[in-house]
């Protein structure tokens, strides 16, 4: 089966594809608004990520710190990947016919969408934990299955990427 971008939807974003096009500018600017934001957010999900694994707890008061760590920093990674998906919202729309038939691109959705849940399951991990009297071996167990989940999820985007500016 071949993939038909509707005609309607072509109409919609011609005026953008086209200023895209024309504008070395326009692309250098989404470009970087969308890659800046991944190495930002991504950067700091993955240091925490790897700071959720090596949280000691016999050290009194670690646990407490990483968490309020946590919280602080998913505003940040949040609205990294909000403006990552704008801009490439803004990249899909400058070229329908290459990424709305290219199965990379779909699967890269796929993983943003699972990443996306994947924060939310930690967000709500770190909310019952920093709870008290709610401490619970098996939340911290699930915490850093979290961290894991989020580390091959940013790396498996990554190479979702790279991937669709080279097979799309």
């Amino acid at each position: 089966m071949i993939f038909e971008t509707p005609a309607a939807l072509a109409h919609l974003v011609a005026p953008w594809a086209k200023y895209y096009s024309d504008s070395k500018v326009a692309e250098t600017i989404v470009t970087f608004l969308h890659i800046a934001p991944l190495v930002v957010g991504g950067g700091l999900a993955i240091a925490l990520d790897r700071a959720s694994l090596r949280v000691p707890h016999d050290v009194p008061g670690e646990r407490e710190r990483h968490l309020e760590e946590l919280g602080s920093v998913h505003s940040l990674v949040i609205g990294a990947l909000a403006l990552s998906f704008i801009s490439g919202l803004l990249l899909m729309a400058a070229d329908l016919d290459t990424f709305l038939p290219s199965w990379v691109f779909w699967v890269k959705m796929a993983l943003v969408a699972a990443l996306l849940v994947n924060g939310a399951v930690m967000r709500g991990l770190e909310r019952r934990l920093c709870q008290p009297g709610n401490e619970r071996e098996d939340q911290w167990h699930r915490l850093r299955g979290t961290a894991k989940t989020s580390l091959v999820l940013w790396l498996a985007i990554t190479l979702a990427g790279v991937m669709l500016t080279n097979v799309a």
